[in-house]
């Protein structure tokens, strides 16, 4: 089935650009600012490599735009497209407006944030195949949050009342789809990198991730 989406679905990838103290900012005790600026680096460029190695198109969200040397370097590297995300605070008005431009040009969307590492190809494969006979498809996170919403269809509720940054997120989310109509699936769920007791998990990633552990 995978081999069928070839062009039909994109890959949105939601990433900051890498400003020490803006970035990670949970894990500045651990690593310092400017460690969690390297390590919210690694993580982008992780995802992005997975995201690229389906036949699906990349596209990278960019906040708080498209300027960064960061975002150019990635969209050379990796040839990829850039866009800027709604500059506005809430993460579900701008993913909204993201789904929402990227279905004018694509059937079915995938869109992922860069704080799981645990994403394989099979993983965004399995997920874009969900979307053949459901309106949505989310990956739960560990910590009550979810780590990929994918959808065919939107509805201007779809993120409504969604406290972000909880352990509520995902409870939320189902509720707010329901209300809005929309079906989904949900996919094994996965585990994301926010607090620094999430560090040591990273050390045991295959490929390892390309950052310099501070000793």
């Amino acid at each position: 089935m995978a081999a069928d989406m070839d062009g039909d679905t994109a890959i949105l990838i939601f990433a900051k650009a890498p400003q020490p103290g803006a970035v990670k900012t949970r894990l500045i005790p651990a690593l310092g600012a400017e460690g969690a600026a390297m390590l919210h680096t690694a993580l982008v460029e992780r995802v992005i490599t997975c995201a690229a190695s389906t036949s699906f198109d990349v596209v990278l969200c960019c906040a708080p735009d498209v300027e960064h040397h960061f975002f150019e370097d990635c969209a050379e590297d990796f040839d990829i497209a850039l866009a800027n995300q709604l500059s506005v605070d809430n993460l579900g008005a701008r993913m909204l407006h993201s789904l929402d431009e990227a279905l004018a040009e694509w059937p079915q969307i995938l869109l992922v944030g860069a704080d799981c590492p645990a994403f394989t190809k099979k993983h965004l494969l399995d997920a874009a195949a969900q979307l053949r006979t459901h309106d949505c498809v989310l990956t739960p996170a560990e910590d009550g949050g979810y780590v990929l919403i994918g959808a065919k269809r939107t509805a201007p509720t779809m993120f409504d009342k969604v406290d972000w940054g909880t352990d509520q997120v995902m409870a939320q989310q189902r509720t707010a789809l329901t209300k809005a109509g929309l079906s989904w699936h949900e996919t094994a769920t996965l585990w994301d990198v926010d607090l620094p007791a999430d560090l040591p998990r990273l050390q045991t990633l295959k490929p390892p991730l390309e950052f310099f552990w501070p000793t």
